[in-house]
């Protein structure tokens, strides 16, 4: 075999190797653009459906002129310049849809705003009440002129619970009320044996005091 055959037969298979490799390339790169094309048909599919929803909720709330919109179209093969066009058009409903979602969300944000304004109403009108409820020195002055008797503090307090079980009195807080309204005149305390009696500083009580004081 001459040189020159030699040479031919060299060149043709590196022809033949790049050649192979193109088409190979070639294939590949179709199969990767159809997948593309598939997938942004779909996603065009889907836009334009949520497209003709917006457009029928435009119409229902009395939009005079909704957003047109595009049919879908369906190529077969499409060509590489047609999927451009596709994801220019799916670009431009994307940011149609996100141009009518923000209604939406105002909406609710109103919700919410009237939501949060009648739970405040709600608390500032529930708040006179816990305000107007009576203090411990006005609770325990109360049952001291509604008794006819001396009473503890432990005694007072026992009633005092009954009557309020939604509050929490101790019996050494109510023993050191007790004896700062004896300090303001606003009591009295009778001592019989190692116990301690309280009564209201009313006229009546002062006269029941006095012959109990006597007798002992």
């Amino acid at each position: 075999m001459s040189e020159n055959q030699i040479s031919t037969t060299e060149l043709t298979s590196q022809y033949i190797a790049q050649v192979t490799n193109d088409l190979e390339r070639n294939s590949k790169e179709q199969e990767r653009i159809a997948t593309d094309i598939a997938a942004l048909q779909e996603q065009l599919l889907a836009l334009q459906h949520d497209h003709s929803v917006l457009v029928n909720m435009h119409q229902a709330l009395g939009g005079a002129s909704p957003v047109a919109g595009t049919s879908p179209a369906k190529p077969s093969v499409p060509s590489q310049s047609s999927a451009g066009t596709k994801r220019s058009k799916a670009a431009t409903q994307v940011k149609e849809a996100k141009a009518v979602k923000p209604r939406k969300t105002a909406a609710t944000g109103a919700k919410k705003t009237v939501a949060k304004k009648s739970e405040t109403g709600g608390a500032a009108a529930k708040a006179p009440k816990t305000a107007a409820q009576p203090s411990l020195v006005d609770l325990i002055r109360g049952h001291l002129e509604a008794q006819n008797e001396p009473r503890s503090a432990a005694e007072i307090t026992t009633a005092l619970t009954t009557a309020h079980p939604d509050r929490t009195i101790k019996t050494t807080v109510v023993r050191t009320t007790l004896e700062n309204l004896v300090a303001r005149s606003s009591a009295h305390r009778n001592k019989q044996g190692s116990s301690v009696f309280y009564t209201a500083a009313t006229d009546a009580a002062g006269a029941k005091a006095e012959p109990a004081a006597a007798g002992n």
